[in-house]
């Protein structure tokens, strides 16, 4: 995998030329949600895993033996969408999903577009 702090598609790229081809391809897909919600963000390897950053970390995604995750960077964000999120194991700052039951594309793209939001709103409210 790449080392954490790796800027760069490419990095993100090689990050997952090393997963199993089904959830390759269902991060691929994520990916692109993501993308197309912010495309302006900036996509590195944090933590381990691909993170998209815009005015700081916005998203991010990972993959375990079992499951798939997505990372809203944000506390907040799972617990208040837990009503929409019964047919997935979340935690605080995560929400876990299977190639065979992936998120729902509009709810992905919502996150996305709220977290840019908000980091914006935090941004332009930070003393300079």
């Amino acid at each position: 995998m790449a080392r954490s702090g790796e800027s760069g598609g490419a990095a993100v790229d090689a990050w997952l030329a090393k997963l199993p081809a089904t959830q390759r391809g269902a991060l691929e897909h994520l990916r692109a949600v993501i993308r197309a919600a912010a495309p302006q963000a900036v996509e590195t390897i944090a933590y381990g895993v691909p993170v998209f950053v815009d005015h700081g970390h916005l998203v991010g995604f990972g993959a375990a033996k079992g499951h798939l995750s997505f990372f809203p960077m944000d506390g907040s964000t799972v617990e208040r969408l837990k009503p929409q999120l019964v047919l997935y194991s979340v935690s605080k700052g995560a929400i876990r999903f299977t190639p065979d039951k992936p998120l729902p594309e509009n709810l992905v793209a919502r996150i996305v577009r709220e977290r840019l939001a908000a980091n914006r709103d935090h941004k332009a409210g930070a003393p300079g």
